[in-house]
C-alpha cells in the first residue's frame, strides 16, 4: 500500500517508518519539522517528504494514498500543558483536517496513534476498550476528541481505527528522553542515580516502539471489517507495571545505580490497561514482543555506543517542551507554534 504517515519525523516515525516499508509497503512522510535535526547516533532512513503544519493540510496531500498513519501531535502532558489552546487546535483541530482532508481524497483506510492515557486515573484494574475515559490533561482530552470526532466520520469508504498506544519506550534515531523508562536509564546510565520524586506506585502500561510499529503495520493490512472503526489497546499485559518496578528493572542491570523515592509529585495518573483484544482479534499481532528489560539492555549498547553523558541526555535535542521552547526563544516559532 501507499501509505502517508503524519509525524513521519518523530520519535515513532523514525522507527514506524522501516517496519512499514520492509514489509513492502510505501512510506511518504508528512510533518512539520519542530525535532529536524535531534538525532540520536545516525539520522532516520531518509523518505519522501510534505513539510506542512496540520493546521494547513488540504485533500491534495492525501490524493493516491491507500491509508493515512497518523501520528502527529503535541507529544506529551508536559507539551499539551504548555498551552493548551494550541494544544486543541493541533491535536484536536489540526487531526480533525487531516481526516476530513484525507476522506475527501478517497483515502479508504486511516490509522490514528491514540494513547492509553486517555483512560486517565482508572479505578480497576485491566482496563479495556469499553472503559470510560478519564482524561486529566489536554493531552489525553484531545486523543479521546479526536477519536469521537472519527466515530461521526466512519462510514463505507472510510475506515478509521483507533490505536491506544501504552507509553512508549525504546531506542529511536530521533529518541525521546522525556518518557518514563527512556528517562530512568538515561538517568541511571548519566548520573548513577534514580531520583524519583513520587512513591513510584502508580500504574503504567508500556509498550516498545517496534511493537507499536508491528501494530500499525497489522491494521493497515488487517480485513477491513476487523478494524473498522474499532478501538485497540496496544502493549502487553505482562508490561503493566508500577513505576518503582521500572526502576529497579534499570538498577538490576546497572547494579551501582542509586535509587530513591519521594512522597507525590502531584502526577493523579494511574491505569492499568487489558490487552486481550489486540491479542486474539487483530490478525498477526498476538504479544507485544520487546520487554522492559529488553530495551533497558538496548539503551545500554545505545549509550556505550554512542558515549553518551550527562550533557547529551539533558540537552533540548530529547526532550520535546526543551526543543519547542527552544525554537520559541529563537523566534522561530509563535506562541501558537506556527513557523515565522
Amino acid at each position: 500500500m501507499r501509505v502517508l504517515m503524519t509525524g513521519s519525523e518523530g520519535y515513532i516515525g523514525a522507527v514506524m517508518r522501516d517496519v512499514l516499508a520492509d514489509a513492502g509497503h510505501e512510506v511518504v512522510g508528512l510533518d512539520t519539522g519542530y525535532f529536524e535535526g535531534c538525532d540520536f547516533g545516525d539520522p532516520p532512513t531518509p523518505i519522501p517528504l510534505i513539510k506542512r503544519d496540520l493546521r494547513e493540510v488540504e485533500a491534495t496531500d492525501f490524493e493516491g494514498f491507500d491509508a493515512v498513519a497518523h501520528l502527529a501531535a503535541l507529544s506529551n502532558d508536559p507539551l499539551g500543558n504548555l498551552a493548551p489552546g494550541v494544544t486543541e487546535a493541533i491535536n484536536t483541530n489540526g487531526s480533525i483536517r487531516v481526516a476530513e482532508k484525507a476522506k475527501e481524497a478517497g483515502v479508504p483506510r486511516f490509522l490514528f496513534a491514540s494513547s492509553c492515557s486517555l483512560y486517565g486515573q482508572g479505578a480497576a484494574l485491566g482496563l479495556t476498550e469499553e472503559a470510560e475515559p478519564n482524561p486529566q490533561t489536554p493531552y489525553a482530552h484531545s486523543k479521546i476528541d479526536f477519536e469521537r470526532a472519527l466515530q461521526a466520520m466512519a462510514d463505507d469508504n472510510f475506515s478509521p481505527v483507533y490505536l491506544r498506544n501504552a507509553t512508549a519506550y525504546g531506542v529511536s534515531p530521533r529518541l525521546r528522553f522525556d518518557i518514563v523508562v527512556n528517562n530512568l536509564c538515561g538517568w541511571a546510565w548519566t548520573t548513577g542515580k534514580i531520583q524519583m520524586s513520587s512513591d513510584g506506585t502508580p500504574w503504567r502500561p508500556l509498550v516498545h516502539i517496534r511493537d507499536i510499529s508491528r501494530a500499525f503495520l497489522c491494521a493497515l493490512e488487517a480485513p477491513k471489517d476487523v478494524i473498522h472503526n474499532q478501538a485497540f489497546n496496544v502493549g502487553s499485559s505482562k508490561n503493566n507495571v508500577q513505576i518503582r518496578d521500572i526502576a529497579f528493572k534499570v538498577q538490576k542491570q546497572m547494579p551501582e545505580c542509586e535509587v530513591t523515592f519521594g512522597n507525590s509529585d502531584g502526577d493523579n495518573r494511574t491505569y492499568n490497561v487489558d490487552f486481550t483484544k489486540i491479542e486474539t482479534k487483530l490478525p498477526g499481532f498476538g504479544e507485544a514482543q520487546i520487554s522492559v528489560d529488553d530495551a533497558i539492555t538496548e539503551f545500554l549498547d545505545a549509550f556505550k555506543r554512542l558515549s553518551t553523558k550527562e550533557e547529551d541526555f539533558q540537552s533540548r535535542l530529547y526532550t520535546r517542551l526543551k526543543q519547542i521552547n527552544h525554537l520559541r526563544s529563537e523566534g522561530r516559532l509563535s506562541d501558537d507554534l506556527v513557523w515565522l
